[in-house]
């Protein structure tokens, strides 16, 4: 068996393995790039995550005049094919083409604390190195029960490949990538049914937003059933029985949206003294070590599942390399969120439930979308925005916006909260009219 031996071995092709690779080798470091698939050049978002998602979303919508939703539907998935492969392609060459680096595609488990043995296509090889990077991702929970392993029932990845648009799609889940993917298929014509577990709708955000939201989707045609647990799907010949607490509801599809799990299963991370939680994901310190020459990085370390939290993880470990090591996860500041929903649901900071449940004396400030003249122009007035600032000191602590450009916006906010900035400050700030973000001075009046 052939023997590699390298100073940098990094596991797996997503945002952080990728970015740090191409940082080694520009400050002269031999790399080994292992990644398992070579559709997955680039990691989850480029491929079957938060790029391929959205390209859908945009097409839906600028479909949704069209009466032939199946047309608007094949040629949706044409397009985002086009983009997923032109931007694999790229990821792969900027890292494959640098000097020092070599990429194999392989799968990869630990033999000891500085070994991992890769098995592909040609053979196996052992590769040894000084420093080991883990970036392999997380991917979609799958449901333990009758009829789980049907032919109708999906994943969110293999949603976003479908060969033919569901008349009806049913949702198992009521989260965050539920709600994405419930928008993009109702704006390509089909029926959906969200099936939530839970008697509370969106439990994270403030009731407000929560019934808003719930309003919004109610608006469009999208079925949301709340305390409905799935206890089996049963396959027919034309459809598929979603059998729950609440009824049975007959689907096309079935996405099954309930949560990700970190890809940590065959990588023998116990051979390397790796220790992982009781969800699976590596145990890291706040500079992301899980042992003193190895790190992980993204969502298998348990961080945010945002490719860029994940570019923030390289940072963490390029400021170790070769930098003075000051970046950690506890010094990223606030970060912001969205969820590209019709119109998208976007937030930063403290919600008001949360500030209130640490006893900080606040001021919510609310106000409704449609009060913006250019969400009237773009005819999307749907939604609210949402400020909690702190009573004593003006400061901003949270911000939630479920309007048009919410995505855009929220990450104005950033900056405030990290540097303290007056919310009187965003109250008087001059914006160009007509636009979105010029409602933020009525929110903070």
């Amino acid at each position: 068996m052939e023997t590699i031996k390298t100073p940098n071995l990094i596991i797996g092709f997503g945002k952080a393995g990728k970015t740090l690779a191409a940082d080694l080798a520009r400050h002269g470091e031999r790399v080994v790039l292992t990644e398992e698939s070579a559709r997955m050049y680039g990691g989850t978002c480029i491929n079957i995550g938060c790029i391929p998602s959205k390209k859908l979303i945009v097409e839906g919508q600028q479909g949704s005049r069209t009466t032939d939703k199946a047309a608007v539907f094949s040629q949706a998935m044409q397009a985002k094919e086009t983009l997923t492969t032109k931007l694999r392609e790229a990821n792969y060459h900027k890292v494959a083409d640098l000097t020092g680096v070599d990429v194999i595609n392989a799968t990869a488990e630990f033999v000891d604390a500085h070994t991992v043995k890769l098995t592909g296509a040609d053979g196996e090889k052992l590769v040894e190195a000084d420093r080991i990077f883990i970036n392999t991702g997380a991917s979609p929970r799958r449901l333990n029960i009758e009829g789980a392993d049907g032919n109708r029932i999906y994943d969110s990845t293999a949603m976003l490949s479908l060969p033919q648009r569901p008349t009806r799609l049913v949702i198992v889940g009521g989260g965050y990538i539920s709600l994405e993917f419930a928008c993009m298929y109702q704006a390509f014509g089909s029926h959906v049914t969200i099936l939530e577990t839970s008697d509370t709708f969106l439990a994270r955000e403030d009731r407000d937003v929560a019934e808003e939201m719930l309003r919004v989707l109610t608006g469009k045609g999208i079925d949301v059933r709340l305390g409905a647990r799935t206890e089996r799907f049963v396959d027919g010949p034309e459809h598929t029985a979603v059998v729950t607490t609440v009824g049975t509801f007959e689907a096309d599809a079935v996405l099954v949206g309930i949560g990700r799990q970190p890809n940590t299963s065959r990588l023998h991370l116990e051979r390397a003294g790796v220790e992982v939680d009781a969800r699976g994901f590596i145990v890291t310190d706040n500079r992301l070590h899980a042992a003193p020459h190895i790190w992980a990085m993204g969502d298998v370390a348990g961080s945010p599942q945002f490719t860029y939290i994940s570019l923030d993880d390289y940072r963490i470990v390029s400021s170790q390399l070769f930098g003075n090591g000051s970046r950690t996860r506890d010094n990223r500041g606030a970060v912001a969120t969205a969820v590209f929903t019709t119109p998208p649901l976007s937030h930063i900071g403290l919600t008001e439930t949360q500030a209130r449940e640490k006893g900080l004396n606040i001021v919510a400030k609310k106000m409704p979308a449609m009060a913006i003249p250019k969400a009237k122009v773009l005819g999307q007035t749907d939604g609210l925005l949402k400020a909690v600032v702190d009573a004593d000191t003006d400061e901003v602590l949270g911000v939630t916006l479920f309007c048009a450009e919410s995505h855009e916006i929220i990450n104005l906010f950033k900056p405030i909260i990290d540097h303290h900035i007056k919310a009187s400050y965003v109250r008087d700030m001059i914006f160009t009219h007509p636009t979105m973000a010029e409602g933020l001075n009525d929110l903070f009046a």
